[in-house]
């Protein structure tokens, strides 16, 4: 089976005080290449996952490109009617990115 293209990398994340993402630091692909970091807010990210784009939590290897060490995919659930950000399946009723550093 074919790895899925990955869109977007996610490198770090911001909470707000109610456990909704405020906005996370992402690179986001462009061609054979990635973007420079970017700030994307918890409405835009949901918007591209709904589209069908792919994203996953990792890290850029510095001096190495548009190199990354990955981490685990970001998935969008429905809890109750919310929508709920997290980087497994387990039920959760706030987002949480897995393994993305806090800022």
């Amino acid at each position: 089976m074919a790895k899925p293209k990955i869109d977007g990398v996610i490198e770090a994340v911001r909470y707000n005080p109610d456990g909704q993402i405020n906005w996370v630091r992402a690179y986001l692909r462009r061609g054979p290449t990635y973007s420079d970091r970017i700030l994307l807010d918890r409405q835009k990210l949901i918007d591209l996952l709904k589209s069908g784009k792919y994203f996953v939590s990792g890290v850029r290897l510095v001096q190495m490109a548009s190199t990354f060490q990955l981490g685990r995919p970001v998935h969008l659930l429905l809890n109750n009617g919310q929508e709920i950000l997290v980087t497994d399946e387990t039920q959760r009723n706030q987002d949480h990115l897995e393994g993305v550093p806090i800022l």
